[in-house]
């Protein structure tokens, strides 16, 4: 009876390598194939900013997931510098100007005026909203949209990807748990964009 317990466990694990094996072969050829639709769409320019784009709707996302149901003990507020040094270009411009003074003021006065009828889950999206109305023009024209700002987005993607595989217990964890697949597929995103502009802007 032992012997066939342990039979059943070896097999019980070598299933779960091999679903895990083919996970990571589907995330391979998923990339090769986004590689080379970006590169036949529009080159690399094209690939830069669709992934620009798709980096920073994936630090939003994880930024709302942790305001509601992913609450671990990572540094989630490094997701409000790496959409800052993320964001694309018509965006970021947008949300400096009046419109976004706009809404930093209104925050501003609701946390002065009413703190007990502020959310919570606010605090991140406003303290985004007032670095990019506030920050000072080297760190808008000097660091964002170069190299040293694409650098500060990559090691904050891995950072945040090695706490969460260390918060979910592993590597396999972090894709077979509640939210885990989700989650890591949405850190993943953050680090394919830097990885691309660095390699576009040195080769």
């Amino acid at each position: 009876m032992g012997r066939m317990d342990y039979l059943a466990m070896r097999t019980d694990s070598a299933v779960e390598d091999d679903l895990l094996s083919s996970d990571i072969h589907e995330l391979r050829v998923a990339a090769k194939r986004l590689f080379d639709h970006a590169t036949r769409l529009g080159g690399v320019h094209f690939g830069t900013t669709f992934l620009k784009w798709t980096a920073s709707c994936a630090a939003i996302y994880l930024l709302i997931l942790d305001r509601t149901n992913w609450r671990t003990n990572m540094l989630t507020s490094l997701l409000v510098p790496y959409v800052f040094f993320s964001l694309p270009s018509s965006l970021f411009h947008m949300l400096r100007g009046d419109f976004g003074k706009w809404v930093a003021f209104s925050t501003v006065v609701l946390r002065l005026f009413f703190p007990r009828q502020f959310p919570e889950w606010l605090e991140m999206p406003g303290s985004l909203i007032l670095l990019l109305v506030v920050a000072p023009e080297f760190f808008v024209h000097t660091l964002r949209d170069r190299w040293i700002g694409v650098l500060i987005c990559l090691l904050i993607g891995c950072f945040l990807l090695q706490e969460h595989i260390r918060a979910s217990g592993g590597f396999r964890n972090a894709l077979t748990q509640s939210h885990g697949i989700s989650n890591t597929v949405g850190i993943v995103l953050l680090i394919v964009f830097p990885v691309w502009a660095l390699v576009v802007h040195f080769f």
